[in-house]
């Protein structure tokens, strides 16, 4: 009666599930028809006068879910909550972010109301965002603090371990029932585009690369020295080739995915005057277009991009206005655009529904650096391809670029999704709302009960397992010395490397002894006479201390001759007088006579001596023997025999050690070096088991003793600073809270307390970062006074070792001062180097801090007051939607806290 088509085996199993009670965790492709599940919860709570929460990880997805819930169950059936914005909260569905909700559940429970009284399922639609890195840990929390009464209904793309996902919600939540299906209603065909066409990459089975498919290899000769070690791949194909060759093929409508902003608006233009539509279709996006212009004329995109719209091609990121960007996925949702240029956010559940999606590059720029796509972001890109009831064939093409090619293509189209990992981090604001609603014991055991901490427990088996292994590895080692004790082998260490240290000492005692002794020998040798005896060291002698005799004195390159002498080993060479270590004046000259000179000039060269010379080199080798000539005169200085008679002894007492006497002393230093590895890896194991099990509880503890600092807490009860503190969302609650408490911000204008909450809560990651107007002076001045706290608070984040960023955004106060005074937008977005969608992002960042303060505990009247009028002078259009500009005025007659959907203690004073 509620779905006039047959469901699929999944879907039947799901709303089983839950007619029996139980929360469902539904693990299907992209496309596939998780969200049925989702809408058959919400037709039953209907039918029960229950109520469904719905929760998005996206404010834009919270917006189109708003719209086509209001055409599916009524206007009258659909509210809409975010953090600036509640709309119909009281109607059987609600859609919020799911940040709300988490936000929701922190709060108090009133007894006079409690939003969740008649909720009878909450619906955490894309749940694989528990991997996000920044918000992923608000779906843990929002799993872990959800009331056992109200089912959970998680859906998410393919994941990796799903078991464990619905295992976990099992244990903190209540029964859970996993429905897993990998079935695609409409099949999808990957294929390859390069400069020379586009074909299919994997072969009919799916698991490999199609025969025609050719792994480029570079050139031969390519890996010269000097060059990269990956030659970069040929040429990708424009833009504008690819679409040609979709189109050619009827593959259109197309998404395609561009990991740059500035990469997909080149795209637009780059595809230059190519039309995708017909004329009728021209004419009513032309039509589409007038009533928009009408409404929203300053939300325009002018230029090419208009233009580029009535041939059905558009751009659709983070940097263009929300307004412009519904105006994009209408159009494309009916037909009207052909193909849009998007980053991957567009993959996260917005519904825009192709037949094609195009991946332009397999890897993309992180803060992290630069890494290939993970095989769920892949699918999740991929699974937007192929539209239900229209399409009988999906089509995921894959682009040749210059770092990725085929063989990189087809190893990630056949990949499976990675499994999700917990995000889990504790925050000021969730410490503060546990204690005021926990003993401690009680809160330890909620943040225990995190996805992480489940993960942890499943490894501990193994871990355990695992590090047995290790210590039976190292008892074997243990014994494997025999009857060298270790305590000896570390005594043998220690003198082994106590005589290596004396040895290096007697060589620079050598070295400097040589020096000292070089200048003397030099200026000696200048008198010395032919025939005086000396002792050479040269590198032609091998090192060898070779005794020789002066022969003749030539004339050197510099003040010092040059020395001809014959060896103890006959032969002649020519040496500087450098090389002489030793002459020996004490001993009388020999008598040079009847040997020819040899003809020698070169410094170094060496000839070997004849018949006349070789009873002259006997001589010297006689003289050698009754005479210390092989010893340098260096070695003859005191400290250098001193310190040789150390090395001497060191030696003969290493001799005499246990250790050394041991047959194979590598074999037994190799075991004691392994087992010093497998004690390290013990003790790190051990530390990082540790570690995973408390991690979060520590951070925690840390987090009490900060707030503590702050005076936040008194023990472990939160003041009125803290109970204020604890009634704000953001990045850093306490950064704002004190902040806000401080006094500073009192005495502000309307415009220029935005400009102060936008410094304070935002923060915009742009080297080319640049705003035409300038900061108020009592802004800076008022942030120069509150340096001071957020130095103190960064100091005490730092002893404590806790990462929560303190945001300082200075750079555009002056632009928010200005919107808030009025400024049109036109004039705003050219004066500065921000795309018009991250100019809305900020405004809203600092919209939604202003909706809070009037809520807070201890901070002036003046304070909220001007916090109100400065949200009213920077929610509007573009900022806010049209539809917000209507509901402005329930926001004030509400009176609720935006941060917990709940009457603030204030307004109940």
């Amino acid at each position: 009666m509620i779905f006039p088509f047959a469901l699929d085996a999944f879907q039947i199993e799901a709303i089983d599930a839950l007619s029996q009670g139980h929360s469902v965790v539904v693990s299907a492709p992209t496309g596939s028809g998780k969200t049925l599940v989702g809408e058959y919860a919400i037709y039953r709570a209907i039918a029960h006068r229950q109520k469904v929460f719905y929760t998005t990880p996206l404010k834009a997805l919270s917006n189109q879910k708003l719209r086509d819930f209001r055409k599916q169950f009524g206007p009258e059936n659909v509210g809409l909550m975010t953090g600036d914005l509640s709309v119909n909260r009281e109607a059987s569905i609600v859609v919020m972010t799911t940040e709300i909700f988490r936000n929701m559940l922190y709060a108090e429970v009133d007894e006079q109301e409690d939003p969740l009284a008649e909720v009878e399922a909450v619906v955490l639609d894309e749940c694989h965002y528990m991997n996000d890195s920044q918000r992923g840990t608000v779906w843990e929390e929002s799993i872990i603090h959800c009331p056992s009464s109200v089912q959970i209904v998680a859906l998410s793309a393919t994941i990796a371990n799903a078991c464990q996902l619905t295992d976990w919600i099992q244990q903190v939540h209540g029964p859970t029932h996993l429905v897993s299906s990998k079935f695609r209603p409409v099949p999808l065909l990957y294929n390859f585009c390069s400069a020379k066409g586009l074909h299919p990459l994997l072969n009919d089975a799916g698991n490999g690369l199609h025969p025609n498919c050719k792994v480029w290899r570079a050139p031969k000769g390519y890996k010269r020295k000097g060059r990269p070690s990956k030659p970069p791949q040929p040429e990708s194909p424009p833009a504008s080739f690819v679409v040609s060759q979709m189109a050619d093929r009827d593959m259109l409508p197309a998404i395609y995915f561009i990991f740059s902003r500035r990469g997909c608006d080149k795209a637009v233009k780059d595809l230059g005057s190519l039309c995708l539509v017909t004329p009728k279709e021209q004419s009513l996006i032309q039509n589409r277009l007038f009533e928009y212009t009408a409404t929203n004329s300053e939300a325009v995109r002018s230029g090419i991009h208009s233009d580029a719209l009535l041939r059905g091609i558009a751009a659709h990121h983070a940097g263009v206005l929300p307004a412009w960007k519904e105006l994009i996925e209408s159009l494309f949702q009916d037909g009207l655009v052909k193909v849009v240029f998007a980053t991957e956010t567009l993959a996260a559940g917005i519904n825009m529904p192709a037949r094609s999606t195009v991946i332009s590059t397999l890897s993309k720029r992180t803060e992290r650096g630069h890494r290939s796509l993970m095989g769920s972001e892949f699918l999740q890109m991929a699974g937007r391809a192929g539209r239900r009831g229209l399409d009988s064939q999906g089509y995921v093409v894959t682009v040749q670029s210059r770092f990725e090619g085929v063989r990189e293509a087809g190893q990630l189209a056949t990949s499976s999704a990675e499994p999700l990992v917990s995000q889990f981090t504790p925050s000021y604001g969730m410490v503060l709302n546990l204690l005021q609603r926990y003993e401690l014991d009680k809160a330890k055991q909620l943040v225990e009960r995190s996805f992480g901490r489940y993960l942890a427990s499943l490894d501990l088996v193994e871990e355990e397992d695992l590090l047995e292994q290790l210590r039976h590895q190292l008892g074997t080692l243990q014994g494997v010395a025999g009857d060298v004790s270790w305590e000896d082998f570390e005594d043998y260490e220690k003198r082994r490397g106590r005589l290596k240290e004396e040895r290096r000492l007697l060589r620079i005692l050598q070295q400097q002894a040589a020096e000292t002794l070089a200048n003397e020998l030099t200026m000696a040798l200048q008198f010395a006479s032919v025939g005086t005896l000396v002792s050479l060291k040269a590198p032609q002698l091998h090192g060898r201390i070779t005794p020789a005799v002066i022969f003749d004195k030539l004339d050197g390159p510099g003040q010092f001759p040059l020395l001809l002498c014959l060896t103890d080993q006959n032969i002649w060479l020519l040496v500087p007088c450098q090389a002489v270590v030793s002459l020996h004046a004490e001993l009388s000259c020999m008598v040079l006579t009847g040997i020819n000179e040899p003809s020698i000039k070169k410094i170094g060269e060496l000839r070997h001596g004849d018949e006349q010379s070789k009873a002259l080199a006997l001589a010297i080798a006689h003289i050698a023997t009754r005479h210390e000539m092989r010893t340098p005169q260096y070695d003859l200085a005191g400290e250098v025999l001193a310190q040789a008679k150390l090395v001497k002894t060191l030696e003969e007492d290493l001799e005499k050690q246990p250790v050394h006497q041991w047959g194979d002393r590598k074999k037994l230093k190799k075991h004691r070096r392994r087992m010093e590895e497998l004690e390290l890896e013990i003790r790190e194991r051990q530390q990082l088991l540790h570690h995973r099990a408390n991690s979060h509880w520590e951070t925690f503890l840390a987090l009490i003793e900060i707030l503590r600092h702050f005076g936040c807490l008194d023990d472990l009860l939160p003041t009125e600073i803290g109970r204020t503190v604890a009634s704000l969302r953001g990045d850093n609650e306490l950064w704002l809270g004190l902040a806000l408490i401080s006094g500073h911000l009192d005495d502000l204008d309307p415009p220029v307390l935005a400009a102060v909450i936008e410094a304070i809560s935002t923060e915009v990651n742009r080297p080319d970062l640049w705003s035409g107007f300038t900061n108020s002076p009592i802004a800076d001045e008022v942030l120069n006074d509150l340096l001071g706290i957020r130095r103190e608070l960064s100091l005490a984040q730092n002893r404590s070792k806790v990462v929560v960023p303190i945001w300082w955004e200075l750079e555009l106060m002056g632009l928010v001062e200005a919107w808030a005074r009025g400024t049109s937008w036109a004039e705003l977005i050219s004066n500065t180097s921000l795309d018009e969608g991250d100019v809305v992002r900020i405004m809203r960042r600092t919209i939604d801090l202003l909706s809070q303060v009037p809520y807070c505990e201890a901070i002036s009247e003046r304070l909220r007051s001007n916090a109100r009028l400065a949200f009213q002078a920077i929610n509007r259009f573009p900022v806010c939607e049209a539809e917000d500009i209507l509901k402005t005025s329930s926001i004030q007659e509400q009176r609720l806290n935006p941060a917990t959907e709940r009457v603030s203690g204030v307004e109940k004073k």
